[in-house]
């Protein structure tokens, strides 16, 4: 498959996100408002994949928890050179991506009157700027790039400063022009920073506002015009509207990755395994079975799952579940990166019925991609994705049907966190005994300088990693199993993902059965061990299958 390979069929609007992956799509998609340190996101890191952030040369310009989100975001899943990404399941990649373009744009708008004053206030009395500029990073070093409040030393370092130049501007050496050049030297950067403090100001309260909207089920839609070219001639644009497409196509292929005991990458570790193996033996003595194929088989236990959300019984139950045929490659546990099956027998992103069914009848031993089919639930908004695999292999005179557990957790917690007004809690004057909360400014003043700092730099946003550094995602990166929490801790969580194998696996052993009986097999031994393995999972208690004690 081409790179440069269009999969729509024009100019399109970016739409929302399905029903039904709001909570998870919301929680991931808020990051990109954050205003928190860029540090926050390294708490969210799981078992198997961690983020990391990448110190640049000065803290002056290090970015925030939403500048560092949106960049590593949109490089990693649109930049021309990307590698393959992993599916995020119950959630919609595409949405998360358009809100990081979308605060990236705003942020943009904000950097460019922040650039204006800048070129006014600090270029044209350079000296000046770069003394405060001084300042404040050696006030930031001494305090620690990530505290909250400055150290004493450098408040006081900060106020001899402001104290010094308040005397040169009544008393200079100098007079003439170069006298008024050294006073402007000196005010023009602090009018610069007062101007520079409302837009950073109105930008925040915009910034939060769509960071709680998102995580109140509402909020403002990403809006993204420069993903809607509306000439042939907008390269740009036109390139941006293909990788959103080529995103979205990625994530409803049909191949998925097994990493060891990391599972299947963007389905979660496997936590259960039940087998039904017997000897295929011929009903009637004296006559021999019918020949069929395990895609045979396969296909009889996917019309049957269809059907999953039926039942006796008006009890609610199961939601409409996606069957699916997977085709699943193997790669190593601390592989960096994985390549989906190209060639003939895929088509934007998805293996060729045909090819399937070849997989599922001839590739069961040795090496090769192995054919599995999926069903999948995906419950609390998104939040927890179940995943029962199907294996159906036929050896020598032994056929296996495999039944296996997939669970991908919540987000982490951080990502449901909302925005909290800043303040601060100090004695009152006379009760000293009780205690008072003073808001403090939404944008403390080392943060006006930190924004009006990067402003100019945002046209090259290669030169602001090196200089504040980045935001480094863990690779193979998905959107959704790289930030996930293993959904054992959350009771009602547990207990969906346990309650579902029992009849996935009945359904699975009945179908096959079926086939069994019509094909001229004894099936005595085959429903003897069905009703055992269905016995073991009435009690199924979730477990890491994947890690072998050998």
């Amino acid at each position: 498959m081409a790179d440069g390979f269009d999969f729509s069929p024009g100019a399109q609007v970016p739409i929302q996100g399905s029903a039904g992956q709001t909570a998870a799509t919301s929680a991931l998609a808020s990051a990109a408002y954050r205003d928190s340190p860029v540090e926050q996101i390294l708490d969210a890191n799981n078992e198997w994949h961690k983020s990391d952030v990448k110190k640049g040369k000065f803290s002056l310009f290090e970015p925030n928890l939403g500048e560092a989100f949106c960049r590593a975001v949109q490089a990693r899943t649109l930049g021309g050179a990307r590698g393959a990404l992993i599916q995020s399941f119950g959630t919609d990649a595409r949405m998360i991506v358009e809100h990081c373009l979308a605060a990236s744009g705003l942020r943009k708008e904000r950097d460019i009157r922040l650039t204006v004053i800048t070129a006014v206030c600090g270029l044209l009395f350079l000296p000046g700027m770069l003394l405060w500029m001084g300042v404040f990073q050696l006030r930031r070093t001494l305090a620690g790039s990530q505290d909250k409040k400055a150290g004493a030393l450098g408040t006081a370092l900060l106020v001899a400063i402001a104290a010094v130049a308040v005397i040169a501007l009544v008393k200079l050496p100098f007079a003439g022009f170069l006298g008024y050049y050294v006073r402007g030297m000196i005010v023009a950067p602090v009018i610069g920073w007062f101007l520079a403090k409302r837009i950073c100001e109105k930008s925040a309260v915009d910034m939060r506002s769509r960071w709680d909207g998102l995580l109140s089920g509402g909020g403002i839609a990403a809006k993204v015009p420069e993903a809607v070219p509306g000439n042939p001639d907008e390269k740009a644009r036109e390139e941006l509207r293909q990788g959103l497409e080529k995103l979205s196509a990625e994530q409803q292929a049909n191949s998925v990755f097994y990493a060891g005991p990391k599972g299947i990458l963007g389905m979660g570790t496997r936590w259960g395994s039940w087998q039904m193996a017997e000897e295929l033996v011929p009903r009637d003595p004296g006559k021999e079975i019918n020949q069929f194929r395990s895609w045979d088989v396969i296909r009889a236990i996917h019309d049957k799952l269809k059907l999953l959300e039926r039942g006796p019984l008006n009890s609610g139950g199961f939601p409409t579940p996606l069957v699916k045929h997977w085709i699943v490659s193997p790669v190593g546990e601390g592989a960096g990166g994985v390549s989906r099956p190209d060639g003939q027998d895929v088509e934007a992103f998805q293996v060729k019925p045909h090819e399937i069914q070849r997989i599922c009848n001839h590739q069961q031993f040795s090496g090769g991609n192995r054919h599995y089919l999926g069903v999948q639930f995906v419950l609390w908004d998104g939040q927890l994705v179940i995943t029962m695999m199907i294996n159906v292999t036929v050896l020598h005179e032994t056929l296996r049907v495999e039944v296996t557990g997939h669970a991908l957790g919540p987000v982490h917690g951080l990502f449901t966190t909302k925005s909290s007004p800043k303040t601060r809690t100090v004695n009152k004057t006379v009760r000293f005994w009780e205690t008072r909360d003073i808001v403090l400014p939404l944008v403390e003043a080392k943060e006006v300088v930190r924004l009006a700092v990067r402003a100019p730099f945002t046209w090259y946003p290669p030169l602001l990693d090196f200089l504040g550094g980045k935001l480094a995602l863990p690779e193979p990166f998905g959107l959704r199993h790289a930030w996930a929490e293993q959904p054992w801790r959350h009771r009602f969580m547990a207990d969906d993902a346990m309650r579902a194998a029992t009849p996935v696996l009945r359904v699975a052993h009945a179908a096959a059965l079926r086939v069994l009986e019509e094909n001229g097999v004894d099936t005595d031994r085959f429903a003897g061990r069905s009703m055992a393995v269905s016995g073991a999972v009435q009690d199924p208690s979730p477990r890491k299958a994947d890690l072998y004690d050998a």
